[in-house]
């Protein structure tokens, strides 16, 4: 499992080619349903929102409102409310149950060492840590457990599962775990040992454990002040990869080089943007390759992420450059010129350094900002009624 993603264009064509449309809708709450193992892909700019639904539609013809373009669209909802608030993201959009000093802001050895005693908790780390990657209603579960159970801050447990996740994203992460949490939606979402035997396969049920009881109770516990105390077992049954703040020395990055890019057009390609280069780059473009310590400071990287990065990065670029972002300035300074793809991830340097033409985009812009789904999906498919016509609404821009 721990190969399952090749960081190729060819496995995420591959993996856009298996989409069966009505299957995932039917079966994507399940454990092991048609899911389509994209968010990696999508993620590292591989294939875009664009290129993922257009090879869709183009097996399985489809309605603007069908599922699988309902849940591209959370992908851009997300993106919509962090370009609206920024950092506002990382902080509770709104109160949830309780107010955020009544959580804890350290994640519980036992969750991290998977020996909770609930076992949907315990086989979700454990999945975590064995693969870089995480079921989507796993991800809800593990969330809902260890905010309104345990009470734990959202913020602790996003940043921990962004950590070891292949598929993080600051916005899908941290605003699923506020959706989650009840900071980011009208109410806290809740589950039970019912709801896992129902979606999970039997080593995740949970039957006699804290979760098996009724919602009202699970709300009533989430809306509770208490010292949550673990259930588990004295013996942890899961060894938390290691993180680092640096590329691993043989995926060969540099200290950034200004003789390299003297004179030159440049585009820059960082990760998240590995998709092909733009066809229409300048003759004699220097193609350089980008990891900002700044970034990576704050938001270490396990060695599966820094790999699968890595191997794309350097099948694009000749020369990739690891360096803080004063470094990486003026080490660009004497070039001609410096075009990338823009990037939220890395938007307070990239703006700086670079023009930055912005990511081909699925949905229509929506200028106002939008506080719930629902409200930014009515405004974003408003007169459209294909797939094709979502489509066409975008061009891709060029260099």
């Amino acid at each position: 499992m721990a190969d399952a993603f090749d960081p190729t264009l060819e496995a995420a064509r591959a993996r856009i080619a298996a989409v069966r449309p009505s299957a995932y809708a039917r079966t994507r709450n399940a454990l092991d349903g048609a899911v389509t193992g994209l968010s990696p892909y999508l993620t590292h700019g591989l294939v875009t929102l664009p290129e993922v639904l257009a090879g869709v539609v183009a097996r399985h013809p489809m309605d603007v409102q069908h599922k699988f373009v309902y849940e591209l669209g959370w992908r851009a909802y997300f993106r919509h409310v962090w370009a609206h608030r920024g950092e506002g993201i990382l902080q509770s959009l709104h109160d949830g149950p309780l107010p955020d000093e009544a959580y804890a802001r350290a994640l519980p050895e036992d969750i991290r060492q998977g020996c909770t005693g609930v076992p949907v908790v315990d086989e979700a780390v454990r999945t975590l840590y064995a693969t870089g990657m995480l079921h989507n209603h796993a991800r809800m579960w593990l969330a809902s457990y260890l905010v309104h159970v345990r009470q734990v801050h959202w913020r602790a447990g996003a940043d921990w599962l962004y950590a070891h996740l292949l598929d993080g994203d600051l916005a899908s992460n941290h605003l699923s775990w506020q959706w989650v949490a009840g900071t980011g939606s009208h109410k806290p979402y809740l589950f039970n040992a019912d709801n896992v035997a129902r979606f999970a396969p039997s080593q995740w049920h949970s039957p006699g454990s804290v979760i098996d009881t009724s919602y009202e109770a699970l709300d009533r516990m989430a809306r509770e002040r208490r010292l949550a105390a673990s259930q588990g077992r004295p013996v942890a049954n899961a060894v938390e990869p290691g993180l680092s703040h640096v590329p691993p020395a043989d995926l060969g990055a540099i200290a950034p080089d200004p003789a390299c890019v003297a004179g030159a057009d440049v585009w820059l390609v960082h990760p998240w943007c590995l998709g092909d280069l733009p066809a229409e780059l300048p003759a004699g473009t220097r193609v350089i390759g980008l990891y900002v310590a700044d970034f990576h400071r704050s938001w270490p990287w396990s060695e599966r992420r820094w790999r699968f990065v890595g191997q794309r990065l350097s099948a694009l670029a000749p020369e990739v450059w690891h360096g803080d972002a004063a470094t990486i300035a003026a080490a660009l300074q004497g070039a001609a010129r410096v075009c990338c793809v823009a990037e939220p991830h890395l938007a307070p340097w990239l703006t700086r350094w670079a023009d930055c033409l912005p990511a081909p985009a699925l949905f229509p812009p929506v200028e106002r900002r939008c506080d719930s789904f629902s409200q930014w999906w009515t405004r974003a498919t408003r007169g459209l009624t294909s797939a094709t016509d979502l489509l066409a609404v975008n061009e891709v821009p060029g260099w």
